[in-house]
């Protein structure tokens, strides 16, 4: 059985990608109270355990059940690639009353919750929406502050860089591959139908209106469908990386081969591209100001080790295949040839790079 998502020309034409700190703050406060999405988050909660007032956000975690609807008011689909939160947390505010009524009954009271709020709780929500409703906007502020903004930065590298990848897939294998690569649970059939293994049987005709991709670092191991109008159809999975999120970087480490080759801060600059990453993210995650690795990476480019292309407003750079060879395997130590080049061998690939002259020529021989 499965969710089918009917795609037509005009829904292909429209799918695209987003970012959404709103969603990314209700997913954050959802994985605080469900166990099986802390796997990966660990460092993250023990940080934040000693603060943590769960009675303050009961009314937010009420509406977050394991099993059974969640208000789509909470997290409306982003008109754009990336929204600020404060835009976000506007449309929210904005959610008409009948739909906040409706959709609190039925997060609340509805069939498809297995275990029901508590009478205390649940209660106050439902007696007075336009109360429930600024309350909870004034709630998910907070938790935006408090469990999001301060990693923001490092939350919105993994999504980017998540977005670079996809972005590359699409390029080289179609959007069947790109689509089918997002979640194990996805399947591409003829006749324009993605499939979402589920425990029941459902179809839904897109209508034009084309599919919302959004990456998303407390999702996981689950995928998220959102179909209900008046929302555009979004499906949110789990962005590549989480399992690295939270953990310490302690840097590239480039074989002192490599560094007598090419300089140390140049090799750890080659080294740490082993996913597309853009200048700032590569500046933040190397402690070094984005003047000098903006240096660093056209030095590589000249040499044909690093290659770069645009996403959107972002350019990213990626070791080429001379990249790759000569950072992920040991190299052979590098000897001096008579002209001043440094020749290295690695992965039956010589390099020969002038480091005499700047690094500004490389070439490669069989």
């Amino acid at each position: 059985m499965a969710v089918q998502l009917l795609m037509e020309t005009a829904d292909l034409l429209k799918c695209r990608f987003a970012l959404s700190p709103l969603w990314e703050t209700v997913a954050a406060v959802r994985t605080l109270a469900d166990p099986r999405r802390q796997a990966y988050h660990l460092p993250w909660l023990r940080k934040l355990r000693p603060e943590l007032d769960e009675k303050q956000l009961s009314p937010l975690l009420a509406l977050l059940p394991r099993s059974g609807y969640t208000p789509d008011f909470l997290t409306p689909p982003p008109t754009g690639p990336l929204s600020e939160i404060e835009d976000e947390l506007a449309r929210v505010a904005d959610t008409p009353l009948t739909h906040v009524r409706e959709e609190l009954h039925r997060c609340l009271h509805g069939p498809e919750r297995k275990t029901p709020p508590l009478p205390e709780v649940a209660d106050p929500l439902l007696a007075d929406p336009a109360r429930t409703l600024a309350r909870l906007v004034t709630l998910i502020r907070t938790c935006w502050n408090w469990l999001i903004a301060p990693k923001w930065p490092q939350l919105r590298d993994l999504l980017d860089a998540d977005i670079a990848v996809r972005s590359r897939q699409l390029a080289e294998g179609g959007l069947h591959r790109m689509l089918t690569e997002l979640h194990p649970t996805l399947t591409w059939h003829e006749r324009g139908a993605l499939h979402i293994a589920a425990p029941h049987q459902t179809r839904h005709p897109l209508g034009g209106q084309g599919l919302l991709l959004l990456p998303s670092a407390f999702v996981w191991p689950a995928l998220t469908v959102v179909v209900e109008a008046p929302w555009q159809p979004t499906l949110i999975y789990p962005a590549r990386g989480v399992g690295d999120l939270w953990q310490p970087s302690p840097g590239p480490s480039a074989s002192l081969s490599l560094q007598r080759l090419i300089g140390r801060t140049r090799a750890r600059v080659l080294t740490s591209l082993y996913e597309p990453v853009s200048t700032s993210t590569l500046a933040r995650n190397l402690s070094l100001s984005p003047a000098t690795v903006s240096g660093h990476l056209t030095a590589l480019r000249d040499a044909d080790l690093v290659t770069r292309y645009r996403v959107g407003r972002t350019v990213y750079y990626a070791p080429t295949a001379l990249g790759t060879a000569l950072t992920r395997t040991p190299p052979t130590e590098p000897t001096s040839s008579e002209d001043g080049r440094w020749v290295c061998q690695s992965n039956g690939v010589t390099a020969v790079v002038g480091v005499t002259d700047g690094l500004r020529r490389a070439d490669r021989r069989r």
